[in-house]
């Protein structure tokens, strides 16, 4: 009986780490590229990881996957589909007692509601998200959602306040990320700038538009990955709207340079 328990326990370990190596690929698909294959190619890897985390009964894994499938039917607009995964996504997470990994998925159906043009669903889970990030971490092991730090957190509600249309609410939130908690990877960095520069033109603020695209641009330099690159000509095409600012004309050929 003890031998079997001692079996069963070694196996779920092993589809736990199966599921996080083949979850780890997914990723390294969706970052490479957003081509119909590559988009393929991811979810077809976090499917199969979701496979693997339950039969290693393991739901913060499961949830994860999850996660993984529902933003990759955002970014195409399968919004139904999107949703449906970020309310299972939330269900596994039920589960999960680490305040970041509950943060991670709550944010995610928050994010799926904005996209679906469902306001009362994205307000409600982006609020749970918040009262999940204040809480204590984890203790006794590391959660996968470790790397969902305050910063990260306060990027995501940012974007989704975006989408609703509460743009001062957005940018307190993109500002939260950069100069409260901070963000602790460059590119992650870059990005957020990115985002925060088109909140504020859509705020009509053209020059503080221009100057966090300017501290984008720096920031950017010398970084590869898809989204600082798909940012890049974002902006670019942005700036083509304001062809009589010289400081614009500026700023849009030094994103060239880089991007090119």
């Amino acid at each position: 009986m003890a031998e079997r328990a001692v079996h069963r326990s070694h196996r779920r370990e092993l589809y736990a780490a199966a599921s996080q190596l083949v979850h780890l690929a997914g990723w390294m698909a969706q970052d490479e590229g957003d081509t119909p294959h590559l988009r393929g190619l991811a979810q077809g890897y976090y499917a199969h990881a979701f496979r693997l985390a339950a039969e290693a009964g393991d739901p913060e894994l499961s949830a994860t996957a999850l996660r993984g499938l529902a933003v990759q039917c955002v970014e195409p607009g399968f919004r139904a589909e999107a949703v449906q995964l970020g309310e299972a996504c939330v269900e596994y997470g039920g589960h999960v007692r680490d305040g970041r990994a509950v943060a991670y998925y709550e944010a995610t159906l928050a994010n799926a509601a904005a996209q679906d043009d469902d306001r009362r669903t994205a307000t409600r889970h982006l609020g749970l998200s918040e009262t999940a990030i204040g809480k204590p971490t984890a203790t006794g092991g590391e959660s996968w959602a470790a790397h969902y730090s305050p910063g990260r957190w306060a990027h995501e509600p940012g974007m989704i306040l975006s989408r609703l249309g509460d743009l001062d609410a957005a940018e307190e939130h993109l500002h939260l990320a950069l100069e409260i908690h901070g963000v602790d990877r460059r590119r992650t960095r870059a990005i957020v700038l990115a985002d925060l520069g088109g909140v504020r033109l859509r705020q009509g603020d053209v020059d503080g538009a221009l100057d966090t695209w300017s501290d984008f641009v720096e920031c950017a330099d010398g970084i590869q990955p898809v989204k600082v690159q798909a940012a890049l000509r974002d902006t670019r095409v942005r700036l083509c709207r304001f062809q009589g600012l010289p400081r614009a004309q500026d700023l849009r050929e030094r994103a060239s340079r880089i991007d090119g």
